[in-house]
């Protein structure tokens, strides 16, 4: 009696950790495991607004990549998304890199500092969005009226009605509100930097870019990949600025149409999708875009992690 019950204690004590990442677990499965895999499915079937209809294969993804306008939006959507996402990169990341490089030098009020660049990235979306519209309005915004007073008033224009300047305005509004992310990576990163390091390279005569480039830049590597994959997940991911600042039709004349807009106009029916609603063909841009963020994210992560090797 006295076996069985030590066996079961054993039993116990080396499964109790499933009892605490259970609940996490389920979760994670209901509500994103599961949804995953019903978009998957509902891609194969046709649909009469939310009653699923007749099995179709490979039809609706035929249709999205291959059929005139589908294939013309959405590869219309997927170069914004791109261009969504370097733009992001280039501004957000850069800026990010030097706000820590600054910071980390231990400047007097380096905490208030890294709190007031921080505080955007605690704002929600939706509301941060809408103010920005509101700044950019050509009429009574304050951003062209701050130009006016500067005597800059020949730059003003609609910056969210003009095609040329919609996207780029939102990218650096999106690139601003993100930005304490990749801040705080950096400095975690460059904090980690032994300071040996940096002190035997300049006894060696090693100057401030080749101490960046040499040292500084290899160690922050493992930062550097982490940074870039979250940020290419999160643009290729992107709907809630630009649903806030444009709506969900990605104005003007889709010049901010991305793939989370176009999905959401072609499964819920909103105006500017392509025939009322239809969850088979939104389905099929959700797994698509699934793929895609899948597959570069994996070759991505495995060309940076090569990277670090290298260093």
């Amino acid at each position: 009696m006295r076996v069985i019950a030590s066996s079961a204690g054993n039993f116990l004590r080396k499964h109790v950790y499933v009892a605490f990442i259970l609940p996490a677990l389920l979760i994670y499965v209901v509500f994103l495991v599961y949804p995953l895999l019903s978009s998957l499915y509902y891609g194969f079937f046709q649909w009469d607004g939310i009653t699923r209809g007749a099995f179709m294969g490979l039809a609706n993804f035929k249709k999205l990549l291959a059929e005139s306008p589908y294939n013309v939006r959405f590869f219309s959507a997927l170069k914004h998304n791109i261009h969504f996402f370097l733009m992001t990169m280039a501004v957000q990341n850069l800026v990010g890199l030097a706000f820590a490089l600054i910071l980390s030098r231990g400047i007097r009020g380096a905490s208030v500092y890294q709190t007031i660049f921080f505080m955007p990235y605690t704002m929600s979306v939706i509301v941060l969005g809408f103010l920005w519209s509101l700044i950019l309005n050509p009429t009574w915004g304050v951003f062209n009226k701050l130009l006016a007073t500067v005597g800059l008033s020949g730059l003003a224009r609609p910056w969210l009605g003009d095609m040329a300047t919609a996207l780029p305005a939102i990218t650096l509004v999106n690139a601003w509100h993100w930005v304490g992310f990749p801040m705080l990576v950096f400095l975690a990163g460059l904090e980690a930097i032994p300071a040996e390091l940096h002190e035997a390279a300049r006894l060696d005569g090693a100057g401030g870019w080749k101490l960046f480039r040499r040292i500084t830049m290899p160690l922050l590597m493992p930062s550097i990949t982490i940074v870039t994959i979250l940020t290419f997940i999160g643009n290729f991911n992107a709907f809630e600025i630009i649903f806030a600042m444009e709506g969900s039709s990605g104005g003007p004349y889709y010049a901010t149409d991305v793939l989370g807009t176009l999905f959401y106009r072609t499964a819920f029916g909103e105006a500017g999708g392509f025939s009322g609603q239809d969850i088979g063909l939104g389905s099929a841009i959700a797994a698509v875009m699934f793929v895609i963020i899948f597959a570069i994210s994996y070759l991505g992560t495995r060309f940076m992690r090569s990277r670090e090797m290298q260093y």
